[in-house]
């Protein structure tokens, strides 16, 4: 049984990572094969011709079919063979899995688990990224550690007093008690830190130009398995909250992580971080960027450390928790139930 849930959506690339050519990427198991196809529809195949197992990601396109590039099988788009060398009649089971799309707020989702129950609807929303009043920087970064490692790391925030000091992290992010809620019929959970009086960190003062301390805001939404979003509102000290009135005096930024699982020890890390204000600043831009991005590494190698750790220690270990932890091991829990509905029930003895 895998560690991730089956029968759900997850990021697979940005938008701009999938042309008119074969892109290739593994999720969760799966060794894909995405193209685009002339009228702009992402295509996602199984990465192996059903001939000789060759990887459909080295082959090319031809009017917007797959031709293998070891034998020449090719494939239409719901990856049905129509072609083959040396014959007309091609066998019936020569196909490969085809897997939906869904293409959306500059992201390809793709489906993995049963494709009769994948629905268009349900792949969770982050609309800020291509919004016009919103100005995105993002990168994606390898993860050489088990996903649920990353779903622990972002939910409890108070890390970035340590680990991203001088970038992100200030004293009271760690002092700061959180609240946790968790909707459990849309499989959400909600952790929040209001922080009123607080240190205000480089990655915020550079980019907003607020001078001295702030009230900042952190409230997250965990979408399981693959959608993390970070609220983030940043204001002047006294500034009133918006159920007060306009939110004038604060900055917005959407922080956005896509949590994909590339095998059972490996993570595509996707991160974005949209912001409402200095739009068309290319500088503010770099900035952000390249903060960011140092972030996630800093994430990034403490979590491949992390990794070897949990894959050396012996197997009854056991971790503690406190306060911090409640959103966590909230997703922690929806994870398992997640993982658990989507796992085919057992045979009968003598069925297969």
């Amino acid at each position: 049984m895998p560690s991730w849930p089956m029968n759900q959506w997850y990021v697979a690339a940005y938008s701009d990572e999938i042309k008119e050519e074969m892109f290739a990427r593994t999720i969760c198991g799966e060794p894909l094969a995405f193209y685009r196809t002339s009228q702009g529809q992402v295509v996602a195949l199984a990465d192996r011709c059903v001939h000789r197992r060759y990887p459909l990601s080295l082959s090319h396109l031809k009017d917007d079919q797959v031709v293998c590039g070891y034998h020449g099988f090719t494939y239409d788009q719901g990856g049905r063979c129509v072609a083959a060398p040396g014959q007309k009649r091609i066998p019936r089971t020569a196909r490969v899995p085809a897997f939906p799309v869904v293409e959306q707020d500059s992201l390809v989702w793709v489906w993995i688990g049963d494709p009769e129950r994948a629905d268009a609807e349900l792949a969770p929303r982050a609309p800020w990224l291509d919004a016009p009043d919103y100005t995105t920087v993002r990168g994606m970064e390898p993860l050489r550690a088990r996903y649920g490692l990353l779903v622990d790391n972002l939910l409890d925030l108070s890390h970035e007093t340590y680990l991203h000091g001088g970038y992100i992290g200030t004293p009271e992010v760690a002092e700061t008690p959180i609240t946790t809620e968790v909707d459990e019929e849309t499989n959400v959970v909600y952790v929040s830190r209001h922080m009123d009086d607080a240190e205000c960190p480089p990655f915020y003062a550079t980019s907003t130009g607020i001078q001295g301390r702030i009230a900042r805001w952190q409230d997250i939404e965990y979408h399981p398995p693959c959608l993390y979003l970070l609220h983030s509102r940043i204001a002047p000290v006294g500034a009133h909250p918006p159920e007060e009135g306009p939110d004038d005096q604060a900055f917005h930024v959407e922080v956005v992580y896509a949590i994909t699982p590339e095998t059972e020890n490996s993570t595509h890390d996707f991160w974005m971080v949209a912001r409402d204000f200095a739009l068309d600043d290319q500088q503010v831009s770099d900035f952000l960027g390249e903060q960011n991005r140092t972030v996630v590494l800093q994430d990034v190698v403490a979590l491949d450390v992390l990794e070897q750790v949990v894959e050396s220690e012996k197997e009854n270990y056991q971790e503690l928790s406190i306060n911090i932890d409640t959103g966590g091991l909230a997703a922690r829990r929806l994870l398992k139930k997640l993982v658990e509905a989507g796992t085919p029930e057992p045979l009968p003895v003598g069925q297969a």
